[in-house]
This record gives C-alpha cells, sequence and structure tokens, in this order.
C-alpha cells in the first residue's frame, strides 16, 4: 500500500506544470466581450534617425549611407508600437494570418520592419538577394538580448524556423554580414494585441470582462504597462506616453 502511495504522489508531481513553464493560450467562445480603444503618443524631443555606412555589396544593397527612424513620430503619435494585455491565458481565437509570418530581406532590408506573428509558430526567412545574408535574431528580455537562431544564408533561398519565447515578448533582427540591416518582430502570446495605426490609435475586441494588465512594446523604448477593466460589452480606455 504504501508503494502504490508513493507512486500515485510521484504521478501528481508529474501532473504538475513545470516551474516557471506558463501554461498554453486556450481559445475558447467569448460572449458579450468587451473593447479596449486608446491611443500611444511620445512626448519630448524626437531622436533623430540613426545613419549607417553601406560598407560592402554595394551593387545590391545601394551606396553611400542609410537612415533608420527607430522611434518614428507622426504629430505626436509614436508608430512602430505595439499594445498587448499580458498573461492571458483563455479568450478569442488567434488571427490565422500571424500564423505563418515572413521576413523579407531584399535590397539588403528586412521588410516589413516591425510584424507580428505568434509565439510557438513558423516565421520564413526569405533571401531574395543575390548575396550572403546571416539572418540573427535575439529575444528581447529587457536590456538584454538572447539568440533564438542565427542562420546563414549564401544565396536567394527560404529558412522556416520556429519561434519559442518564454520570457520576452519580441525579438531584434539584424544581419550579421551586412550591419546596416535592422528590424523587429513582436511574438504574440496571446491574440490580444494590437500594432497601433499611424496616427498612434489602437483598439483591441473581444476581451472577456475583466481586470487586465496592458503594456505597450516599442523596440527602442522601455515599455509601458497599466491597468484596465472590461465590462461586458462595454469600452475601456488606455492611453501611453513614451518619452
Amino acid at each position: 500500500m504504501k508503494k502504490l502511495i508513493i507512486a500515485l504522489s510521484l504521478a501528481g508531481l508529474c501532473a504538475l506544470p513545470v516551474a516557471g513553464q506558463a501554461a498554453k493560450y486556450k481559445e475558447v467562445s467569448v460572449s458579450n466581450g468587451g473593447t479596449i480603444t486608446g491611443k500611444v503618443s511620445f512626448a519630448g524631443k524626437d531622436k533623430a534617425p540613426k545613419t549607417y555606412k553601406i560598407s560592402k555589396d554595394n551593387d545590391v544593397c545601394g551606396t553611400g549611407t542609410r537612415e533608420i527612424d527607430y522611434v518614428r513620430v507622426n504629430n505626436g503619435s509614436l508608430m512602430d508600437t505595439v499594445v498587448y494585455l499580458d498573461k492571458v491565458k483563455t479568450g478569442k481565437a488567434f488571427d490565422a494570418s500571424i500564423s505563418n509570418a515572413v521576413l523579407d530581406q531584399k535590397g539588403c532590408e528586412f521588410k516589413p520592419f516591425l510584424q507580428v506573428m505568434k509565439n510557438e509558430t513558423k516565421i520564413a526567412a526569405v533571401n531574395q538577394d543575390p548575396i550572403l545574408h546571416n539572418i540573427h535574431t535575439y529575444e528581447i528580455i529587457g536590456r538584454t538580448k538572447k539568440t533564438v537562431f542565427n542562420v546563414s544564408q549564401p544565396e536567394p533561398n527560404t529558412v522556416t524556423k520556429t519561434v519559442k519565447l518564454k520570457r520576452g515578448s519580441a525579438m531584434k533582427v539584424e544581419c550579421d554580414a551586412h550591419d546596416f540591416m535592422h528590424g523587429f518582430v513582436f511574438v504574440a502570446k496571446n491574440p490580444y494585441y494590437a500594432k497601433v495605426a499611424e496616427d498612434g490609435t489602437f483598439s483591441i475586441d473581444n476581451v472577456p470582462p475583466g481586470k487586465y494588465t496592458i503594456k505597450a512594446w516599442h523596440g527602442t523604448l522601455k515599455d509601458l504597462k497599466s491597468k484596465v477593466e472590461v465590462t461586458a460589452g462595454g469600452t475601456a480606455n488606455a492611453d501611453f506616453t513614451f518619452k
């Protein structure tokens, strides 16, 4: 009997989630969900774009310099930002379009500069240039970066990789062969996110009633967060101002 009790206890421990391992998001039917709207703004002096020298493969990459505007501000509104609900376990289904992400390398640029993909799905890195690219992606964890994948692409081809982020919400994308190639991928762990429009506005719909932590992510600025309460069929507001 004692051996049986020990065996059952061990079985129960095996069924428990591993510490630090988040439960997977579960898609369910949402009835009478609410909506969160808001605007993302920028206050203060807008930083000038960063200038890089195009130092190699000029027949494909171009000549002179390239400017990358990491902080794009449009009449006080901050672009290239994703607003999302943190640690949501159940709710509406994911948009199928973000399950097959494609990152193009054309003219020695990453296109798009910022995109959204679903966590634990695949991204296709496409080299359309007749030269060597080496795509290197990093999980952004606060001020640190951790390699997700690092792949050499010596000729026009496609490399597909599964992305599974545990701690961070996004990846920085670089090319180890060309230091003037940069981009970002936001990796959604639940479908309650929105990439802001050019005027800084966003909307997240079909949110189950409840209280949430809502965050605003930007590739180079410090993340912001707030609290928001969603009522059945109602509309809540959440604004963010980066500095």
